[in-house]
């Protein structure tokens, strides 16, 4: 019981220990503040109570997210990026090659939107590439 309620019924038990006449004016009158008083103690301990379950979602939603946070910065830092100087601006652009499709002819330029050409180079003597950069390799 929150200390709101407490009062509320301390109100109603002095109430009924003064042996307030219901039939008066004043004994309707102060029986209805003390039921909306007692209705707003109630709608109080409502909101205290899914006050504290938001609470605790809010908690476990922040728990949650500082776990996505590690793994997601975790992983960025195993990222080796590939500095690429766009032909048409200038700017320099990285790129992660893993993320690129392996067929991919060309990117976009994130500054001024042209078309850059890629050029696979791989310095692979093997049949089949096995060095990460995922193009196969013609018999010599």
């Amino acid at each position: 019981m929150s200390y709101i309620s407490e009062r509320v019924a301390f109100i109603k038990g002095l109430a009924e220990g003064m042996k307030i006449d219901d039939t008066t004016n004043e004994g309707k009158l102060l029986t209805a503040i003390i039921d909306v008083l007692d209705d707003i103690s109630l709608a109080i301990e409502d909101v205290e109570e899914i006050q504290d379950e938001m609470g605790e979602q809010v908690d476990g939603i922040d728990e949650d997210l500082a776990e996505l946070e590690k793994t997601v910065y975790e992983q960025e830092d195993d990222i080796e990026f590939e500095e690429i100087q766009c032909p048409y601006c200038g700017e320099e652009i990285e790129v992660d090659l893993e993320l690129i499709d392996e067929d991919a002819e060309s990117i976009e330029c994130p500054h001024c939107h042209q078309k850059i050409e890629l050029e696979w180079d791989c310095d692979c003597d093997d049949d089949e590439c096995d060095c990460g950069c995922g193009h196969e390799h013609d018999e010599e």
